[in-house]
């Protein structure tokens, strides 16, 4: 089937690739006119491009003098000419397209024809990267070609202020990484003016190692938290000490391909035991089932250096594709907490969802999407399915001439690892560069203590060193280096025979102090005499290093993926160089343990074969290709489950965030208030009525449910003098009189605080209660998430009853957002601003000091809710009224009050029979 589907992809592949190449050679054709101009007649071609467009002339149309502008500025600044196939790519990029390039095509020069011509229309251009080190590498060293043609470029980086944000998305061409634009889009839904946006919309989005991004990490969506209400629960700490005590297959059992635990009866009985409870199920203990569960997970399948490390005291999460940590990162549900207690660091506290959204629907908000990438055809379908985009293969430069030799398969790891010292030790004699791939950080030291047992000098990459990350890739392919690397997917960076030029003499400029923006023209003087050398230097190392068979990848175990596993192998062969690589694998392999073990099994009961023989049967080759294929189609299928239920959370989502944006652009909100009003008044007065035919309505639950909203000036006397009984009215004439008296107040309430206030206090209510009922909503929601998916035991979809119920949770949510915003709007306290004599009016700013009870139970102070300036995946609650306290909103006697009303109620009268 999967054989069939790539067929029907694939069938107007030579179509495209035919209409790229039309591309390239129509740049061609006109490449001399660009190459007579004069630096300065070439800046001009922008601003002649602008004109063209302005005028109705396509971008499509502009492509061909646009690229040979760009390869023409290429040249000159950084000096590289784009070769035909990368501008073969960018013309792909231009079309919506993913352009497949081998690993060292040049991808970050091909990015930047594309982001030019797409730039000239006026719209955000974003080029998106797998680390904020790339972000700001390719910008300063990409935007020397953008500036030289009058474009500017910016760059989003973890730590930046908003308003230095602002100023980086303002510009022409945007780089940072796939968090960062995400959580820059939640954090824009979240501020209290337009002002505090820092985001300008989503035009063009180039994203660099595309099935990283949209593929490997798309499993998990990017979330805003902040502290739940309540302190940290000791419940930590304490069943981090009950967890070891606990047997594997006696008290508990695991599922390690599902990741999950199940505590069997004879340890449910020794923890209630040791907690002294009787019965560890009973409703008022369901949450220390939850600390249990976690204990026991982080126990046994969060391991330290393979899932998390422990940096300056805090538990820092491992990407499992990368090997980088991610800071700001926490795992959800308490799971994060159990850890921390487990490793004895401080238990922070947990969090709570402000905002979220995935990866996919993040990214499908761009008018146009594109990416390039060295593996995306074994991915082509869900490309294709989840965001629309196709690939194309672009034909490389040069050949490969890399040879892929046959996996060496042992029957224990200590054989594996044995043998592959053995290996290194052999070719390190001769020079020949190699690069060893490990799939965690403790293999990777594993694997750098064997080296150094073996005298072997050698730099380590793993998640422990990320910070030199750059240098050490930069130095893999120089003369007898040994590199230890784990996960080198989506690097995003070149492994160079003979070392990497540019990084060389971009680290040379550094040093001298020149900036590309701040010494602009002394950096371009400098630049060219300095990248020559560096060229010069690695190009007669290069040699060297051809000589000896070029860069030697050895993979130490398979991956999850065959996609990864090619990743790694294209490190080595870029651009026609020579390279070689080889896997070396062992039946007790996590892959094929626990997805193949009937294999792995029959293997290892071979008695009479020896430990130290590889194995290279058919039949294993198979088993390990079978284990792929069964890993991948669980990764693709739970991205497939977090998509279908952020869906509904999507459309929500969209509702409320295209709702705060109209308010925040100054739509006019008093004839929507008086919407509310009636609504409001509507529900409260229908669940009144919702009686039996045999009861009477209950005049003083409704009386006090209408004061919980508003000052009700009529009395039940009123309604019913005017009316007769409740029972016998009509609920659409109480409804009419209510809504009257109502809007009466409301106009009075007009009167009193002038109409640009009050037109200032509704805009500012309303988001403030959007905004802390939709964090409610959420946490409502997650809550509904986890415990859906048990109605499949009876026979019910979890993903429609979660749509059902999200959806009446949310109509919920819409009507007390109703409720509560006619509510504080009736009750808040406003202070005027003073003015002094001679001075200017100040804005008009409502005080926003307390608001009194909402109904029995509202007795909540306004709170402003936004992320944290310094860390990019929290948010933090801050509250407006003085010292966080609930104060009442009048400090008026009883008998003041009760006169006031009665002054009210009267006047209200009055209005009425006026009207």
């Amino acid at each position: 089937m999967a054989s069939f589907i790539e067929r029907i992809l694939r069938t107007g592949e030579k179509r495209i690739l035919k209409r790229l190449r039309h591309y390239a050679d129509a740049v061609n054709a006109v490449e001399e006119d660009f190459t007579a101009l004069s630096d300065a007649e070439l800046r001009a071609e922008t601003d002649s491009f602008k004109a063209q467009i302005a005028d109705g002339v396509t971008l499509d149309t502009l492509l061909p003098e646009a690229f040979a502008a760009v390869r023409e500025a290429a040249s000159r600044t950084i000096g590289l000419r784009h070769f035909d196939v990368q501008l073969m790519g960018g013309a792909a990029l231009h079309e919506g397209l993913i352009a497949e390039m081998k690993t060292g095509e040049g991808k970050t020069l091909v990015a930047t024809a594309p982001a030019y011509l797409n730039a000239l229309s006026g719209d955000p251009v974003h080029i998106v990267t797998v680390n904020d080190y790339l972000a700001e590498y390719q910008s300063e060293l990409m935007g020397r070609i953008f500036r030289f043609l009058g474009m500017s470029t910016g760059v989003i980086s973890s730590g930046q202020p908003p308003s230095e944000r602002k100023a980086q998305y303002d510009a022409d061409i945007t780089y940072g990484t796939n968090n960062e634009f995400g959580f820059d889009y939640l954090r824009d839904n979240m501020v209290m003016n337009m002002a505090d946006m820092v985001q300008r919309g989503h035009g063009f989005a180039i994203v660099d190692e595309i099935d990283s991004i949209l593929i490997d990490e798309a499993r998990t969506p990017l979330i805003i938290s902040g502290p739940a209400q309540g302190d940290v629960s000791g419940w930590y700490s304490q069943f981090a000490a009950l967890a070891p005590r606990l047997k594997l297959d006696v008290d508990y059992e695991i599922d390690e391909k599902k990741r999950t635990v199940s505590v069997l009866e004879h340890g449910i009985d020794k923890v209630e035991d040791w907690l002294g409870i009787e019965n560890l199920y009973e409703s008022a203990n369901t949450p220390l089932i939850g600390h249990l569960n976690n204990a026991i997970r982080a126990k046994e399948l969060f391991l330290r250096g393979r899932e998390y490390e422990i940096v300056d005291g805090e538990v820092r999460i491992v990407d499992e594709h990368t090997g980088r940590m991610l800071p700001g990162r926490r795992l959800s549900d308490g799971l994060h907490q159990a850890i921390e207690a487990k490793e004895k660091v401080k238990v922070q506290a947990e969090n709570q969802t402000l905002a979220s959204v995935t990866l996919q629907n993040y990214f499908r908000k761009y008018k146009k999407l594109s990416g390039m990438t060295g593996t995306a055809e074994t991915e082509a379908g869900e490309f294709m399915s989840t965001y629309e985009l196709g690939v194309v293969p672009i034909p490389t430069h040069r050949d490969v001439q890399r040879i892929d030799q046959q996996d060496l398969v042992f029957k224990h790891e200590k054989a594996k690892f044995e043998a592959v010292v053995n290996d290194v030790v052999e070719r390190h004699k001769t020079k020949q560069p190699i690069l060893i791939g490990t799939t965690s950080v403790d293999k990777s030291e594993y694997v750098s203590k064997l080296l150094a047992k073996a005298g072997i000098r050698h730099e380590v990459l793993n998640a422990k060193n990320y910070a030199r990350e750059a240098a050490i890739i930069a130095q893999a392919g120089r003369l007898g280096a040994v590199t230890v690397a784990t996960n080198m997917a989506g690097r995003g960076t070149d492994i160079i025979l003979g070392g990497n030029a540019e990084f060389t003499a971009v680290a040379e400029m550094n040093r001298r102090g020149l900036d590309p923006v701040e010494h602009a023209e002394e950096y371009e003087t400098v630049w060219d005499e300095v990248f020559a050398k560096a060229q010069a230097d690695s190009e007669e190392e290069r040699e060297a290093v051809r000589a000896a068979g070029g860069l030697y990848v050895l993979g130490t175990e398979r991956h999850e993926s065959r996609r990864i596993d090619n990743q790694l192998r294209g490190r080595s062969g870029r651009q026609g160089d020579p390279g070689e690589s080889r896997f070396y694998l062992s039946m007790t392999d996590d892959l094929l343990r626990l997805f193949n073990a009937g294999m792995a099994q029959r293997v290892m009961s071979m008695s009479n074969y020896p430990d130290d023989m590889p194995l290279e049967a058919k039949m294993v080759t198979k088993a390990i290709e079978r284990a792929q294929a069964t890993v991948e189609e669980r990764n693709t299928q739970q991205r497939k489950d977090l998509l279908k239920y952020d869906q509904v959370m999507n459309s929500q989502r969209e509702a409320i965030y295209d709702d705060r944006r109209h308010i925040l652009e100054g739509e006019d909100l008093e004839s929507r208030v008086y919407e509310f009003i009636e609504g409001s008044i509507s529900d409260i007065v229908d669940e009144a009525y919702l009686v039996e035919s045999n009861e009477e309505v209950d005049g003083d639950q409704l009386w006090q449910n209408l004061k919980g909203l508003y000052p009700v000036s009529l009395t039940e006397e009123d309604i019913e003098s005017e009316l007769g009984s409740l029972s016998s009215i009509k609920p659409a004439d109480m409804k009419r009189e209510l809504v009257s008296d109502a809007k009466v107040l409301y106009g009075i309430r007009e009167e009193e605080l002038g109409e640009e206030l009050l037109r200032d206090l509704e805009r500012r209510v309303l988001l403030e209660t959007i905004g802390q009922k939709w964090q409610e909503h959420l946490y409502e929601m997650d809550y509904l998430r986890e415990g859906v998916g048990l109605r499949a035991m009876a026979q019910r979809d979890p993903l429609v009853e979660y749509q059902r119920e999200g959806h009446t949770m949310f109509q919920s949510m819409m009507q007390a957002i109703r409720e509560e915003t006619v509510y504080k709007l009736f009750h808040l306290k406003v202070r005027k601003p003073e003015v002094k004599i001679g001075s200017k009016m100040p804005g008009v700013a409502a005080d926003f000091s307390q608001i009194a009870n909402f109904g029995a139970q509202r007795q909540q102070p306004l709170q402003y809710s936004g992320p944290s300036a310094s860390t990019p995946g929290t948010a933090t609650t801050q509250t407006r009224a003085a010292d966080g306290q609930q104060v009442k909103t009048a400090q008026k006697s009883r008998a003041e009050r009760k006169a006031e009303e009665r002054e009210a109620r009267k006047a209200a009268k009055k209005a009425r029979r006026d009207v």
